[in-house]
This record gives C-alpha cells, structure tokens and sequence, in this order.
C-alpha cells in the first residue's frame, strides 16, 4: 500500500470535528468499520482525516481511492470546498467562509486567465516576415478564457445562507480577531452579533473576548444601541428643524391658520416623544456601560 502523507495545511483547510463528534465517529467506525474510502491525490490525503486518525488508532483496515483530476492545489481546495458545502454537520458560519474561500480562488484565476489573455493579444515584439505560419498556429491554439465570478447570491445560495448572511460573514472574515471568530464559531455569538462586534477596534475586541461570553454579548448590544441612536437622533432634528420654520413663519408673516397651529402642536409633541426616548436610550447605555 502507497505511504499517505498527511498534509497539515489540507488538513487544517476545514475545521476539525469537535471531541464529541470525534468519539461518535470512532464509536461508529469501531462498530461498523470504515465504509467510505479516503481520497488520494498521489500519495497525499485529501479526504478522510478523521476516519484515518480513528483507522490508524486501532489497526483498522480501510480503502482509498484516486482522484485523478486534481492538477494544482487550488483544485484540491475547490473539490474540499464543495464536499464540506453540502455537508449538514458543517455550520452555517462556515458554509460561508468556505463560499468566500471559493469566490478567491476563482478571482486568482481569473485575473491570471485575463494576464494570459492580453499576453497573447499584445506579442512582445512584432512577429518577423518567415514566422506569419507559425504565429497563426499559436493564434489558433485554445487560451484560457476568464470565467465570470460567482455573485453574492450564487455563493448564499451554494452555501444554503441568505446574501445578508454572506455578507455579515464577509465582514467578521475580514475584521473580526481570532478571538471573536472562536467565539462564533463556537456558538457562543450569533452571526449577527459576531458582525457587530467586528465592527470596533480590534483592541475592544480582543477585551470584550478576555473578559467573557457575556462582555462579548454586552459588546455586540452596545454596538447596536449606537447605531439606533443616531436615527432617532435624525428624526428629532428633523422634528426641531420643521418646528423652528414654523415659528419662524408665524414672527414675519400673517398669523397661523387653525391648522398650521395643529401641525405646529403636533410636530412640538413629535419633539417632546423623540427627547424622551433619546434621554431613556442614553440612560439605558450609561447603565450597560457602569
């Protein structure tokens, strides 16, 4: 039998089973046996880590299989990424970033299928008079075309996720720390509150996650009263601002109508609620806060 190399980088290409899932998965195989075959490319395990590890552990005999292909690595990770997509036991977290992971491997290769095309459109030098044969023979030779890139609903719907998910997890990808993205990974926050978090420095991240689960929960609430605030901030200036016209209106001009007096009323009330609200948000985040 081939020697299999265990690759850490593909072996760390998705995330590992959890020790609970690990020990079902032994329980089984010692039960049953390993039935599925591992997948080679060459001598290097692509697929099948976990039942390896358990085969290996305890002497069990198991089956492997070629994938013939594979020409690169990106291919492998390509293959690895569809697999685990349509898995159930992978998370919705990282259904995501493993779609994300897609879309950068196919954008790779486009811009290098696009290099290679204004290559042959632009020759270095101009082709001399006894190489026109020749040229249009590499002319009529077939080269790589640039594929156009799956869009943010492609990827959400490959990923079993709504576009507004991809993008939340976009954004935890590329802010979060390692800290926060352990966290949601772990399901200690959604990926709602994950976003949120990954949108202050990475140094209140790093505290919120020291501090615990609930900091990080607190974190990710205060983040969303701060984006409330300035809405309703918004609409009471819009409030104060048709007040103040109105008033303004009624010192220079003809006196207020009935119902420019009502509206007036009205619009003052408007401005009362909105203080109100804005002075128990305010109070309500000093508490957080304390």
């Amino acid at each position: 039998m081939t020697e299999i190399v265990v690759n850490e980088e593909l072996k760390a290409y998705i995330d590992p089973m959890t020790t609970d899932e690990y020990e079902a998965l032994e329980r089984s195989i010692l039960a049953e046996g390993c039935r599925d075959a591992l997948v080679l490319w060459g001598n290097i395990l692509v697929d099948g880590h976990h039942r390896y590890s358990v085969c290996r552990k305890h002497d069990l005999p198991f089956q492997t299989i070629q994938n013939t292909r594979f020409q690169s690595m990106e291919d492998v990770h390509l293959w690895m990424i569809e697999q685990h997509l349509g898995r159930r036991s992978v998370s919705p977290f990282q259904r995501g970033v493993l779609a994300l992971r897609k879309r950068e491997i196919l954008a790779k290769r486009r811009a290098q299928a696009q290099e290679v095309e204004e290559e042959v459109r632009v020759p270095a030098e101009p082709p001399a008079a006894d190489a026109v044969e020749p040229a249009t023979e590499a002319a009529a030779s077939p080269v790589a075309t640039a594929e156009p890139l799956p869009s943010r609903e492609e990827l959400a719907r490959e990923a079993r996720l709504s576009q507004n998910q991809v993008g939340l997890i976009e954004k935890i990808h590329k802010q979060a720390t390692e800290e926060v993205v352990a966290a949601v990974k772990s399901g200690v926050l959604s990926i709602n509150a994950a976003a949120a978090v990954a949108s202050l420095p990475a140094e209140e991240q790093r505290a919120a996650a020291e501090a615990g689960e609930d900091e990080l929960k607190n974190a990710a609430k205060r983040v969303r009263e701060s984006r409330r605030r300035p809405r309703k901030e918004s609409k009471e200036a819009e409030a104060v601002a048709s007040v103040d016209a109105l008033e303004t209106v009624g010192e220079h001009a003809e006196p207020l109508s009935v119902d420019e007096r009502q509206e007036l009323l009205a619009l003052r009330e408007q401005v009362a609620e909105l203080t109100a609200e804005n002075e128990a948000l305010r109070k309500q985040l000093a508490d957080l806060q304390g």
